[in-house]
């Protein structure tokens, strides 16, 4: 539960800072997907090192970690956009709207690919009791 909690610490954050810059530069012009495209460049740099140290507190290895964290993010870029490119410019939702619940959508994705993916020792600790 820990982890958990410290994850959604670091993600409610991150995430609410970065949606209200999203907010903001589409307000100011900038398309959606440019907007979120760019943030969640910057957002996923910036979390390496939270959730390496903090969340998962993991010990493996910076590079492949590193490596995997890119992977878990471009699958969850891909899920972004496509949430985007589907329920904005096929079906016409606010961008707001779709882009507030693929925060979401993404974000537990990405606790999933973290937890067993980018840093699986920290999963095998936890079954282990440890």
């Amino acid at each position: 539960m820990t982890q958990i909690f410290r994850y959604a610490v670091v993600g409610l954050l991150s995430n609410a800072a970065g949606y209200l810059i999203y907010l903001l530069v589409t307000w100011l012009g900038i398309g959606p997907k440019v907007a979120m495209t760019g943030l969640y460049v910057a957002g996923a740099s910036l979390g390496f090192l939270g959730n390496r140290q903090w969340t998962f507190t993991s010990r493996g290895n910076v590079s492949s970690s590193l490596a995997r964290y890119g992977i878990a993010h471009f699958l969850g870029y891909g899920i972004n956009f496509f949430l985007l490119y589907v329920f904005v410019d096929r079906l016409g939702f606010p961008h707001q709207w779709v882009q507030g619940v693929a925060v979401f959508v993404v974000a537990f994705f990405l606790y999933i690919s973290f937890r067993h993916f980018v840093f699986p020792e920290t999963s095998r600790r936890a079954g282990a009791g440890q």
